[in-house]
């Protein structure tokens, strides 16, 4: 075999490895949501339990793409998706942490009194797992104008956490009663949001793998 098949087919398994982290954290958001909406505890307790799992497979994966980089040189659209997959794999991780939080929201909404919120959290919560989902598959296709798509999105995921942040912050005035419940409810808006911030990362570095462009803080935010 040789050298180039073999470093090829390592990087089919880094871009195997990265798909099976994405799947995972997929489903810590998802079920972290499905907490909320049934405010079942027993679900928080999956997302907890999934933590380390998403954890180790971000360290196994870093060390697969740095042994790459050490080991070979690679071509320069292959040395773009290594540092991709490096910098996706973060975030991916980042996301599970997102559900963590939420789940942790949840499990403290739970000692309080369950009340319909007028927030729509299902729905945030779909945009920005949608916004993930989009992303990955821009990466499996390794299609930039997907990956743009993903970029537009995000502004509709943050007027929704605006809108959030607002309207709870109204009814906490309105209804002191109901501060606990309300203040977990708009942070888990706000990681919601993060999710979205995460998924524009994973596009943008979708776009500099296929594209060798470097899209981040084009709008001139920081």
């Amino acid at each position: 075999m040789t050298t180039r098949i073999k470093f090829q087919q390592s990087l089919d398994d880094l871009k195997e490895r990265l798909l099976m982290m994405a799947g995972m954290a997929e489903q810590a958001i998802q079920r972290s949501i499905e907490a909320y909406r049934m405010r079942d505890l027993s679900i928080c307790e999956l997302v907890f339990h999934s933590e380390p799992a998403i954890n180790r497979m971000e360290r196994e994966i870093d060390q697969l793409a740095l042994d790459l980089l050490a080991m070979e040189q690679p071509m320069a659209i292959d040395l773009r998706f290594i540092l991709s997959v490096i910098r996706i794999n973060a975030d991916l991780e980042r996301v599970g942490d997102q559900a963590v939080n939420i789940a942790v929201r949840v499990r403290e909404m739970g000692a309080f009194a369950n009340i319909d919120l007028p927030v729509d959290i299902p729905r945030l919560a779909s945009l920005a797992s949608s916004m993930v989902r989009k992303a990955l598959q821009a990466f499996i296709e390794a299609d930039a104008e997907l990956a743009q798509s993903v970029l537009t999105l995000d502004d509709q995921v943050d007027e929704m956490n605006d809108a959030a942040f607002s309207t709870l912050s109204t009814l906490i005035k309105e209804k002191p009663e109901l501060t606990p419940q309300s203040l977990n409810a708009l942070i888990i808006a706000r990681n919601l949001e993060r999710v979205g911030d995460h998924a524009t990362n994973i596009a943008e570095d979708v776009i500099f793998w296929v594209r060798g462009a470097d899209v981040r803080h084009k709008s001139g935010v920081a």
